[in-house]
């Protein structure tokens, strides 16, 4: 056995398989050193605060391959400034490395314009304005979404929800104020389905119920009957029914009358004019006599009793005294009596006068 692996033919196989074997190492790290350029190193240029087109001359030149990517872009540098580079202008690679440049962009990188289409304009505004889009001019059109937002235009052209614009961006908004009132309403009889649908939307009216005379739904067909009638007045958004056919209008004048039956109210104007009469709103207020004030209780004044006068005193013509015993009581006031004349004593008239007593009965006694 062992006189066998002391063979000097297999211990020249030997020999001949670790020649082999070393040989390819050395071949390979050969390989690799002039693949890998294995000692060879060059200096990485300095290009920030350089424009991207000089930053890749430079790096060409310098037999370096590069790698360009965008930033968030900053107001404060150029467009296309190269802000960032890696590896560092410090560092040494070898020839045909890769080196990455991040550059400012030359603008806001663009948002989506979020959906607020129909939206009241209160929310569509601050949505708007947190995805960073500014809001110019607001146009207010006549519509019946009042302060809805209808459309959102950027640089007079109609931008739809989920477009990109640049951040930053100046928008206008048109904004629903309300529908119009009193608006004709046009005559589309004699005209296409389609056509019918142009003129109806262009003065601001709505399509209702459309009904074909076969069934269909061919948009060639003739409107021969609307409701409401040409000449009427509607509001803004208002629907209006159509009858459509493939005949002409004239052919259906049997059918015109039908439906005019239904929904056109005729006016007899052979019966006299309706006179109504105006009827209070209100009824009229009703008048309060304030109240009678309780009588204020007089006070009883004493009535003044005019004096009773004596009768004259007889006097003896004879004499000329007085008869004896006679009781005289002298009058309060004074008074002329003139019994030839017959005038009546006059009262005397007193502003303090105290409130008269009964007087007592005298006795006069005569001889």
């Amino acid at each position: 056995m062992l006189k066998s692996l002391f063979n000097w033919k297999v211990l020249l196989n030997l020999v001949v398989a670790i020649g082999i074997f070393v040989g390819l190492v050395w071949v390979t790290f050969r390989w690799l050193e002039y693949h890998t350029n294995h000692g060879q190193e060059i200096p990485v240029p300095n290009v920030i605060n350089k424009s991207v087109y000089d930053a890749v001359k430079i790096l060409e030149d310098t037999g370096l391959e590069y790698e360009v990517d965008s930033a968030e872009y900053n107001p404060k540098y150029k467009p296309f400034q190269v802000l960032k580079m890696h590896p560092l202008s410090s560092s040494r690679v070898k020839p045909g490395s890769l080196v990455r440049i991040v550059v400012n962009p030359r603008t806001w990188a663009p948002i989506t314009v979020p959906d607020v289409i129909n939206k009241y304009s209160g929310l569509a505004f601050q949505r708007l304005d947190q995805v960073g889009l500014k809001i110019g001019d607001t146009i207010y059109e006549p519509s019946i979404q009042k302060d809805a937002l209808l459309r959102v235009l950027y640089k007079g052209n109609a931008v739809n929800p989920g477009s990109r614009l640049p951040r930053f961006s100046i928008i206008d908004v048109v904004v629903g104020s309300g529908p119009m009132r009193n608006i004709s309403i046009p005559n589309v009889v004699g005209l296409s389905v389609k056509e019918a649908r142009a003129v109806i939307a262009k003065n601001l009216f709505e399509v209702g119920l459309i009904e074909h005379e076969d069934g269909s739904k061919d948009e060639s067909d003739i409107i021969y009957y609307q409701d409401p009638a040409s000449g009427d007045v509607r509001d803004q958004g208002m629907q209006i029914d159509l009858w459509a056919s493939k005949r002409t209008p004239a052919e259906l004048r049997a059918k015109v009358e039908q439906l005019n039956s239904i929904y056109r109210m005729k006016v007899d104007t052979s019966l006299p004019p309706v006179h109504y009469d105006e009827v209070p709103t209100s009824r009229p207020e009703p008048s309060y006599d304030p109240p009678a004030a309780a009588p204020v209780p007089k006070k009883e004044v004493p009535k003044h009793e005019p004096a009773k006068t004596e009768p004259a005193k007889t006097t003896n013509a004879a004499t000329g005294t007085k008869p004896a015993g006679t009781v005289t009581e002298k009058p309060k006031t004074a008074t002329t009596n003139n019994q030839s004349s017959g005038n009546k004593p006059a009262t005397p008239a007193s502003t303090t006068q105290q409130p008269a007593q009964k007087p007592k009965a005298k006795k006069v006694v005569v001889e």
